[in-house]
């Protein structure tokens, strides 16, 4: 650990004297350890401290582990940190509740020194490479954030997007990691656009054949940068083929009927609707009646398909008050 930045542990035990053992035993190791007898003082800490690895005793007075644990793996700041439980406790049922309640991994009592060193060593590295994933995904979903802004006439289109899609894909009845995958979908589906030069990106008019080539590759930009990404991986049809049409039309593969993903057809239904009832420098915004009456021609014409279009317009109708267009001049 000498060329990188040491890994914190946190203890929380009630006994000081098992925090000064724990602390004698990393701390020559490289930890910086940090120890705390109060449970409820350790929950008002960690989202401060961001410790890479919690070791928390089950049999405290103020509050159990296993409730500290539930705690802390419930809460969006701190549930990727792993947490040791450490406990005397033999029966079977004890580890069903600490597995339950989140934990990532048992130390008995009386506690083994070499065990100790190498569980926590093993679950920090895992904490360090889960922070660098985290990162990653930020930048690259800051990347589609930036894309968005460079377009002042779209708003907040990813936002709108990621509304509609999710209550929508609720109304199809579709599984929560579906439309967790719109959802982000909403955000990168043009990340790949940061590879388009601004001088086509922001035409106002209509472009060149050859404009149109180089915009047409912003599908395929988009999914080989969010490819090296595991966490994308369920967005990445989503991503590259939001631009296919039911009739084979599309693009960049030319995939028609049900060979274009499931939430792909969903997708592009909800960026097809916001595209047309907002402001763009070629046109004005239609209405949502005039939007329907689009959506429905276009499918006739086989852009879309038509039984998602159906429980679209259904979904819209049935919606009306949230979804609609409020100032259609």
């Amino acid at each position: 650990m000498e060329n990188e930045k040491k890994y914190k542990v946190l203890v929380v035990d009630d006994d000081s004297t098992n925090l000064l053992v724990i602390n004698k035993t990393l701390s020559p190791k490289g930890f910086e350890v940090e120890g705390l007898t109060s449970p409820k003082e350790a929950l008002k800490r960690v989202p401060e401290l961001q410790p890479d690895v919690i070791l928390l005793d089950v049999m405290m007075p103020e509050m159990n582990g296993f409730e500290v644990c539930r705690l802390l793996k419930s809460d969006k700041k701190t549930r990727l940190i792993p947490i040791v439980l450490i406990t005397a406790l033999q029966e079977k049922e004890d580890k069903i509740t600490g597995i339950e309640a989140g934990c990532d991994d048992f130390l008995s009592k009386p506690i083994d020194r070499l065990e100790l060193i190498a569980r926590v060593t093993a679950l920090s590295k895992v904490k360090r490479l889960n922070d660098e994933l985290v990162h990653a995904e930020s930048i690259v979903m800051s990347f589609a954030r930036a894309v968005e802004a460079k377009d002042g006439n779209t708003g907040d289109h990813c936002d709108r997007l990621a509304r509609m899609v999710t209550s929508f894909a609720q109304e199809l009845g579709l599984k929560q990691a579906d439309i967790l995958t719109l959802a982000r979908a909403s955000i990168l589906h043009d990340v790949g656009k940061i590879g388009v030069p601004d001088e086509i990106l922001l035409k106002p008019g209509k472009l060149s054949p050859e404009e149109w080539n180089v915009m047409k590759r912003h599908p395929v930009i988009g999914e080989e940068i969010c490819k090296p990404l595991a966490i994308f991986a369920d967005v990445l049809p989503v991503i590259r083929h939001h631009h296919e049409k039911w009739n084979g039309s599309g693009y960049p593969d030319g995939l028609k009927g049900e060979d274009i993903p499931h939430l792909a057809r969903v997708f592009q239904i909800i960026d097809a609707y916001d595209a047309l009832t907002t402001k763009r420098p070629y046109k004005k915004p239609f209405s949502t009646e005039e939007t329907l009456e689009l959506l429905e021609n276009e499918t006739k014409n086989g852009l879309w398909d038509p039984k998602l279009m159906e429980s679209f317009i259904s979904f819209l109708k049935k919606n009306r008050g949230e979804f609609s267009v409020v100032d259609e001049d």
